[in-house]
């Protein structure tokens, strides 16, 4: 049997060439709410990495995003992105990723990241460390918001009521820029290679962050939640950065919390 990561490497791969084959054609998409969207290719994705997994490790429980997992009860359980960034997918935009990562009686303890678009396996074991296509990897050094290039993300759902354009702002204005790339996974990925320096974001479930948080832990970065709080995969909030960071992104965000603004918004443009 293969380890843990070596067995998620094989399935994110295999799922990974199946997408790049939905890709190509464009496949169409349906509405799972207002905004969220699905397209065939999440499901047959998804349907392919829990049935390599029940093959793989069939004791274990899975927890997958389009609802096809399984629950045995076991201490082992799997978090499964099939595909991690389906708007992006579903417009032929290529920032999208299969994630999955495991955890042992709350603890994560394996996970990887695959973008098949560059070719690019992000994987990580407790312990072990964390590697893209092999190679080490480590947070950068950046040590002020100044210096740093950060990233966040949008939801799909309940957008109206989601306060992080004010987040982004006062980011925006303090830093060398924050980008919006619509794949938490890849973004935390990101975070653990040291290309981008941070990452926040409201609302995430679990299967979009757990391989990437532990990537960056691996890589010698920091998570908590935006408060500073420990963080655990049910929180509403989670801050991830290259530890340096840290105390100062804490800081800026206790403060737009509070209505502190240091950067108002400008006055829109009379068009």
């Amino acid at each position: 049997m293969p380890s843990f990561v070596e067995g998620a490497s094989e399935i994110a791969l295999a799922a990974g060439s199946l997408l790049r084959y939905f890709f190509e054609r464009r496949v169409q998409f349906e509405m799972k709410g207002d905004y969220d969207l699905v397209t065939e290719a999440d499901r047959a994705s998804e349907k392919l990495v829990v049935e390599k997994l029940r093959e793989l490790f069939p004791c274990h429980s899975i927890v997958a995003e389009e609802g096809g997992g399984l629950e045995t009860g076991s201490d082992y359980r799997w978090y499964v992105d099939p595909l991690d960034g389906t708007t992006n997918f579903a417009h032929g935009y290529p920032a999208w990723n299969v994630t999955l990562a495991l955890e042992k009686a709350g603890e994560l303890i394996a996970g990887v990241v695959f973008d098949p678009v560059r070719g690019e396996l992000f994987a990580a074991e407790l312990g072990a460390g964390a590697f893209m296509n092999g190679r080490r990897l480590n947070v950068s050094k950046a040590s002020r918001i100044a210096e740093s290039l950060l990233c966040t993300g949008f939801p799909n759902h309940n957008r109206q009521t989601n306060p992080n354009i004010h987040y982004f702002h006062e980011l925006a204005m303090s830093a060398h820029g924050v980008r919006r790339g619509g794949s938490a996974g890849i973004d935390l990925a990101y975070v653990a290679a040291g290309r981008l320096d941070g990452f926040w974001e409201f609302g995430l479930s679990p299967w979009d962050m757990a391989a990437g948080i532990l990537l960056i832990q691996e890589a010698g970065g920091v998570c908590s939640d935006m408060a500073n709080r420990t963080h655990h995969l049910k929180s509403p909030h989670l801050l991830a950065d290259n530890g340096l960071l840290h105390g100062e992104l804490l800081a800026a965000f206790e403060s737009i919390s509070k209505g502190d603004f240091r950067h108002p918004m400008p006055t829109p443009y009379a068009l």
